[in-house]
């Protein structure tokens, strides 16, 4: 919800201030699905406080050299180098620990990275796009602004991946989890309490 409230404030405003609102917590939630990843696997009350501390440090020097480099280059390399952690996690746990889960695994990558190479494109042809959407009739030139597929196929793949690290957390505590589809079309996760011996 952070990302979602800075995204909003920044592209009310399209202040600076307001961008770092949007961009940083990109970064800070990714490093929660990075620790959640790693994490799946292992009993309650435990805390991994290397990898807790690894992560608040690099958000921490990434914030700092961000704030003063103002470079988003560096933001987007910053935030590709967690999204590869997760998608590197993602792909083990769904290839050698579930393979039952690929389905979701590999939906939920695709439309993620479908969007961050939309987002890319976007950011590197932006000039060029804005002048070609000038010469097609407004229905075309809205359906390609990638930027704002950026927001649905990212926000649509993050849902789909909290989805996969709930599922892949619940089934490692022994619960019963199951993936049900609201109307036939959205997925949901349904978690049934172990089965009492």
């Amino acid at each position: 919800s952070a990302v979602g409230l800075g995204s909003w404030c920044f592209h009310m405003t399209l202040k600076y201030e307001m961008q770092l609102l949007d961009e940083l917590p990109m970064i800070y939630s990714c490093c929660v699905f990075v620790y959640c990843l790693y994490e799946c696997f292992k009993y309650k009350n435990t805390v991994n406080y290397p990898l807790l501390f690894f992560l608040i440090t690099y958000s921490f020097i990434v914030s700092i050299v961000y704030l003063n480099l103002k470079e988003p280059v560096f933001h987007q390399i910053m935030y590709g180098m967690l999204v590869s952690i997760i998608v590197l996690r993602s792909v083990y746990i769904v290839l050698w620990v579930y393979p039952w889960l690929r389905g979701l695994g590999y939906t939920s990558l695709t439309v993620f990275l479908m969007g961050f190479f939309l987002w890319n494109v976007d950011n590197i042809f932006c000039d060029k796009l804005r002048a070609l959407r000038e010469k097609m009739p407004p229905v075309v030139g809205a359906v390609t602004q990638f930027h704002a597929w950026w927001h649905i196929l990212t926000g649509l793949g993050s849902y789909l991946h909290i989805l996969l690290s709930l599922y892949t957390r619940t089934l490692f505590l022994k619960h019963r989890p199951k993936v049900k589809f609201v109307f036939g079309i959205w997925p949901v996760l349904l978690v049934e309490p172990p089965k009492k011996l």
